[in-house]
């Protein structure tokens, strides 16, 4: 798994951008970032605020943390979660970019 933080966010390689949106895509991987946006929270915390079997929640949480969107810190028994640095900046380096030649309106 990359550290999000050293990887150049100005340009994403196509699979990463892909595996980026997919992420975001899901209704449920989408709650949890949106839990996670400016805050920390426990597993449990999440598991109460997003109604879905543990297992779901931890798969969803696998694939976020897989795009290098979310990290998590043991506590305990707990994992404590939160948005990984630089997450918003490959968010945004996964969508296309606008290219100076093309149609002119």
């Amino acid at each position: 798994m990359l550290d999000s933080s050293a990887v150049d966010t100005t340009t994403l390689a196509p699979s990463e951008a892909l595996a980026v949106l997919q992420a975001v895509a899901d209704p449920i991987r989408y709650a949890i970032l949106d839990e996670l946006a400016g805050r920390c929270r426990c597993v449990c915390d999440l598991q109460e605020r997003i109604e879905i079997a543990p297992n779901l929640l931890s798969y969803h949480l696998r694939v976020l943390r897989e795009a290098n969107l979310i990290t998590g810190t043991r506590r305990g028994r707990w994992v404590d979660y939160s948005l990984a640095p630089g997450a918003l900046d490959r968010m945004h380096a996964a969508l296309p970019a606008p290219r100076l030649a093309g149609c002119q309106a």
